[in-house]
């Protein structure tokens, strides 16, 4: 049984997990404690390959000593630029281990945006996942003086480097081998003196409002974020995990690091973006988080699945999700359903449900788990339907993850949830959602001014304007810099209405437009996999994407799913026109997070001459 102790009585807070204050130390104790348990998995050509706690301790320690040797002292900064894989995770903790902190980089990210970032942090090692990595850094090390070493995880097409400043992972694993042959005791000493109050990670925000700012998460913050999810998601060490996300990501260092040292369960990598599917139908995890535009997908699928079966599979269908809906208002409210109602929603989950909920991956998920963006509350009841609990959760880079919860027994779908343990959730004057806990950073990175905009006296300001229910449920409205007012003066949320705009299969996110403007308008990014079929069903001719866009059977499609969400708003919240983005983006576009989402701020300015077209 995992010990957790919180303290917030005390400037800082103290937080510890069966005794230890700091991740390195507790990740050793994980490492002691359960050598032959398996903590990692990880897919290499087609071949699900094991690495126990012991093989995760080796490799970090080896991976921190080689560091040593390469002249590393204590608060250094390390980027690691690479898609999640089990040497990112293993140079994670050798850095932490030996006292450095650890700054992850987006693999989409180009390279004037990694010159950015190595000069912002003052990183002296960069680990690059493969060729291409290691190309972007190289073009730009000219102009990043504190840049001494890059480390190579894959050398395929690299064997023949000669480059004094590089060096393959495999080197430095066994730098750190004969470091440890040298210094037998250095790598406990080097554990032993962390704080929980020291620096370990820097997360670097998207940066919609102007340059990235580095997040600094201390250790005293991961820890306690560790704490918070126990409560929230009750991991066990049975409990398994799919990992995709990108660690530079804070969503995937809590779930891939956190969850996974805390419960000692299991994350199993993916091979390849590509693969995550058929490698989640495979793996078919215990609980699965993943962003709103994931989940999108996965009700799209099914969507259009039904659309190309037969009429007795959609009348099936439509039954079974009926029977889904009434169980799900029994089992929302922790109530157990009526035994008939039980009977005949075991009969439609052996016909029907299961084989959706194979196919997409999630049969032996107990509870599916959505942060990071608003989603459409109709989506989450959809995934209860098939019989999966979903809980929606809240929070920032700044608190490092999460402040608020729905969870099993206190759920409110609409709502991001009550506080988390330790955490209070306030409105300022202006409804501006405000978060106090242990989780809340020390601030960002060299950004003196910033930090005293958003931190203010222990208070994380978000910027999202929220409203709280009697009974202690968060309501997330907006983004502040968000929020639309219309030239007749009427104040509109964009993002309620782009979630119902996201719900359809065929659209792949939108901007609404409006702000000082007579009446609302739409950006619209459309699904290009679904689209595309949408258009060869129906033998509409097209060359590429943009001559995709333009044609009229698509811009129809478009409008109907428009018009269909029109009719769930007031007048003055319905969208009068809408134009394409005829150009298909991916992550390196400067329109578009890490995680698909269009930034607002960039996709007003970039199409000011299309939203003008409009009026």
């Amino acid at each position: 049984m995992t010990e957790h102790s919180v303290d917030t009585s005390q400037t800082p807070p103290t937080v510890s997990i069966d005794g230890c204050s700091t991740v390195p130390v507790l990740f050793w104790n994980r490492v002691a404690r359960f050598p032959d348990k398996v903590a990692l998995r990880e897919k290499d050509f087609g071949i699900w390959n094991k690495y126990t706690w012991h093989d995760f301790g080796e490799a970090a320690q080896y991976t921190g000593l080689g560091l040593l040797a390469l002249g590393l002292t204590r608060g250094d900064v390390c980027s690691v630029a690479s898609e999640v894989c089990k040497e990112w995770l293993f140079a994670d903790l050798g850095i932490q281990g030996v006292g450095g902190v650890t700054n992850g980089v987006y693999p989409t990210d180009a390279a004037n945006q990694v010159e950015y970032l190595i000069n912002d942090s003052g990183a002296r090692f960069y680990f690059a996942e493969d060729e291409e990595q290691l190309d972007k850094v190289l073009e730009v090390r000219e102009q990043t003086p504190t840049l001494e070493k890059v480390i190579i995880f894959d050398m395929e097409g690299l064997r023949h480097l000669n480059d004094e400043m590089c060096i393959s992972f495999e080197s430095l694993q066994a730098l750190g081998r004969e470091y440890a042959q040298e210094h037998p005791d250095q790598w406990e000493q080097e554990i032993s003196a962390a704080e929980p109050e020291d620096l370990m990670l820097l997360t670097y925000t998207s940066g919609t409002t102007g340059p990235p700012k580095g997040s600094m998460i201390s250790h005293r913050n991961l820890l306690y974020m560790m704490v918070a999810m126990q409560r929230m998601y009750n991991f066990t060490p049975k409990d398994e995990q799919l990992g995709f996300l990108p660690m530079a990501h804070v969503a995937g260092r809590l779930f891939y690091i956190a969850l996974l040292i805390e419960s000692y369960s299991v994350v199993n990598l993916v091979e390849d973006v590509e693969t995550f599917n058929q490698d989640l139908q495979e793996i078919s995890p215990t609980l699965h988080f993943a962003v709103p535009r994931v989940w999108e997908k996965k009700f799209s699928t099914v969507a259009l699945k039904l659309k190309e079966g037969t009429a007795l599979g959609r009348f099936a269908y439509q039954h079974a999700i009926a029977l889904g809906e009434r169980v799900a208002t029994f089992h929302k409210q922790g109530e157990r359903p009526p035994l008939h109602l039980q009977l005949l929603f075991f009969a439609a989950e052996q016909l029907v449900l299961k084989n959706i909920r194979r196919l997409l991956g999630i049969d032996s998920c107990r509870l599916l788990s959505t942060a990071a963006a608003p989603i459409a509350p109709e989506l989450i009841d959809w995934f209860w339907s098939l019989g999966k609990p979903m809980y929606e959760v809240y929070g920032q880079t700044e608190c490092t993850g999460l402040a608020t919860a729905n969870v099993p027994g206190q759920l409110r779908i609409g709502s991001v949830g009550r506080s988390s343990d330790h955490a209070d959730v306030q409105l300022s004057a202006d409804n501006e959602i405000m978060i106090k806990s242990p989780g809340v950073i020390k601030g960002y990175w060299n950004n003196p001014e910033k930090t005293a905009e958003t931190i203010k006296q222990d208070w994380l300001y978000t910027g999202d304007v929220g409203r709280i229910d009697d009974d202690g449920y968060v309501y997330v409205v907006d983004r502040i810099k968000d929020i639309i007012i219309t030239a007749g003066g009427k104040n509109i949320t964009p993002s309620e209405i782009e979630n119902q705009l996201k719900f359809s299969p065929f659209i792949s996110d939108a901007v609404v437009v409006g702000d000082k403007r007579p009446f609302l308008t739409c950006l619209v990014m459309i699904d290009q996999e679904n689209v595309t079929k949408f258009a060869q069903d129906n033998d509409v001719p097209f060359t590429n994407y943009t001559s995709l866009c333009h044609t009229s059977a698509v811009q129809d499609l478009i409008w109907q799913e428009i018009e269909r969400v029109n009719k769930k708003f007031a007048r003055v919240e319905t969208i009068k026109k809408f134009s394409l983005i005829d150009q298909l983006l991916d992550p390196e576009d400067e329109e578009l997070t890490p995680t698909m989402k269009l930034k607002r701020k960039v996709v007003n300015e970039k199409y000011i001459d299309m939203i003008d077209a409009m009026y």
